[in-house]
């Protein structure tokens, strides 16, 4: 009877020492499982640093060597538009006269073929329209009668007063600026005239180029 008990004992032992080891896996497991879940949740939540630029050494002033300013930039200069010649100049007017005479519209007036220095006022008078001046284009020897407004090649007639013309003169340079400016024109001076002479057969108040 005594060894019965005995091994009942022995089994009921090893049993219990079985359900306590396996407990023990088990909730060795769940630590470890929790631990893991918690790690994760602890990255997932934690704030982002950050980024830090880091300064290139190799790539900075050399702290051992004298500062040098930079060199000044040079701005490049735009010098003025070149003119055309009075001969390509007055094949351009006569183009435009043509164009505007198809589509019946006004022709351009000669005088916006000639450059402001081409010109001589030759003479100022008073018209039914106000003040005129005659002048003279000194390449072509032709002579034109001209009101406030008048177009040129490089500006325009603004005023008409006793003894000279105010022009609006307008320079055109390379990158494409337009700069105004104030000309005058003064009255040429009268020159006696000989009784005998011919008078010159190509100054007329109003002819084309």
């Amino acid at each position: 009877m005594n060894s019965l008990k005995k091994v009942k004992m022995m089994m009921q032992v090893k049993e219990t020492s079985k359900i306590r080891f396996t407990s023990f896996l088990f909730s060795v497991a769940l630590l470890v499982a929790s631990g893991f879940a918690i790690g994760v949740v602890a990255q997932e939540t934690q704030p982002e640093k950050p980024a830090v630029n880091k300064r290139a050494v190799g790539g900075g002033r050399d702290p051992f060597r004298k500062y040098e300013p930079p060199p000044p930039m040079m701005k490049k200069i735009a010098g003025q538009s070149p003119v055309p010649t009075i001969q390509e100049r007055i094949e351009q007017y006569k183009a435009q006269k043509t164009a505007a005479m198809k589509v019946r519209m006004a022709a351009p007036k000669p005088t916006t073929a000639l450059l402001l220095d081409e010109i001589e006022v030759i003479g100022i008078s008073r018209s039914p329209r106000g003040y005129a001046a005659i002048v003279e284009a000194t390449p072509i020897k032709l002579s034109y009668v001209i009101y406030p407004g008048e177009s040129f090649y490089d500006g325009q007639l603004v005023a008409i007063e006793d003894s000279r013309l105010v022009f609006r003169r307008v320079t055109v340079f390379t990158d494409g600026r337009r700069v105004p400016s104030v000309a005058e024109k003064k009255l040429r001076p009268r020159t006696p005239v000989n009784p005998m002479a011919a008078p010159a057969s190509q100054s007329v108040a109003t002819a084309t180029p």
